[in-house]
């Protein structure tokens, strides 16, 4: 099997190269960059830009069996919401999109997978800390909280039309705020995971961080080895999606701060201050993965952040000692 990966370089990417390559795939990976913390599994890795028409036509070819589309322009709350972006992430994303789709039904691709986002869901949806309401069913009528949930939206639309017009294999999954080792975590663009993490491994014992908000905000956290288990499970299903990937193990911003603090093993107190936040509560709901591709998470949130925290912690602790 001959994969193409696109957004190779970045988080999820990375880590599905590896997968896809000890499944037995040649795999080859396109994005703007390499990974910025390990070597990519990659057997062939391409740098470009995939808003580029013609470069997409040079590189997507009837040659592959699967293409996975998860490049876009994205980031964590800091980038998503502050407002100063929302041209680039809808232009951006969307162009690629365009491009990708296109070339994928020109040249005949058996099957095409779409990342798409928890972020298409309805804020009027997401008001109450502690009972979001985001089964799959629940995107219509449609209310994103984000230009970058818009985009994911209109892309689940381009595909699924692809889909029924040039009968192209597509498979689309919404991912919950993904986690885990070799993502970033100072650049900006990290998400809360990694950038709570980044904040503990940093403060001195006895220190402070800043979250912004209340902090009474909730979401749920899936650790990288499931969202792999499930982009794979879908793949080998007959389901077209789109399915949520995500985990159900709901926790509050302060919560899951204070979680993190344990495990460092310092004592750090928490300021809440003014921040972009997003909605109120958010998690997965997985009957339809259950049902339909059979897959759930297994790990805990406990499990993948001890892990993440740890590899974190290591990456600022010999940052610190280069400087000194």
């Amino acid at each position: 099997m001959n994969a193409l990966l696109l957004g190779a370089g970045g988080f999820i990417g990375n880590h599905l190269a590896t997968r896809l390559k000890a499944e037995g795939y040649y795999v080859c990976g396109i994005d703007l960059k390499y990974p910025e913390f390990n070597k990519s599994a990659c057997d062939e890795f391409l740098i470009g830009d995939l808003r580029d028409n013609e470069f997409c036509k040079r590189s997507i070819t009837s040659k592959y069996n699967e293409v996975y589309q998860l490049a876009a322009d994205m980031g964590g709350a800091g980038y998503i919401f502050s407002g100063d972006n929302d041209f680039n992430v809808m232009h951006n994303s969307a162009l690629i999109n365009l491009n990708v789709i296109n070339c994928c039904i020109e040249q005949n691709i058996p099957t095409v997978f779409y990342s798409s986002s928890a972020c298409i869901y309805p804020k009027h949806n997401q008001k109450d800390f502690l009972n979001p309401m985001c089964s799959e069913e629940s995107a219509y009528p449609a209310e994103p909280d984000s230009e970058y949930g818009w985009e994911k939206l209109f892309s689940e639309r381009l595909y699924l039309s692809a889909s029924r017009n040039h009968q192209l294999n597509v498979k689309i999954a919404r991912f919950h705020n993904v986690y885990g080792t070799h993502g970033t975590f100072d650049n900006g663009k990290e998400k809360a995971p990694a950038a709570l993490c980044r904040k503990i491994a940093e403060a001195t014992n006895n220190g402070e961080i800043e979250i912004w908000g209340s902090g009474n905000q909730t979401r749920s956290f899936l650790y990288i080895d499931d969202c792999l288990d499930g982009i794979r499970k879908l793949m080998n299903s007959n389901f077209e999606g789109p399915v949520n990937i995500g985990s159900e193990e709901m926790i509050s911003i302060n919560d899951f701060a204070k979680l993190i603090i344990s495990i460092s093993g310092k004592t750090i107190s928490i300021k809440n201050i003014d921040g972009p936040v997003g909605v109120n509560g958010r998690t997965s709901h997985n009957a339809l993965a259950i049902e339909k591709i059979g897959w759930q998470p297994h790990h805990t949130l406990l499990q993948g952040i001890t892990k993440t925290y740890k590899w974190i912690n290591d990456q600022v602790q010999a940052t610190s000692k280069s400087i000194i």
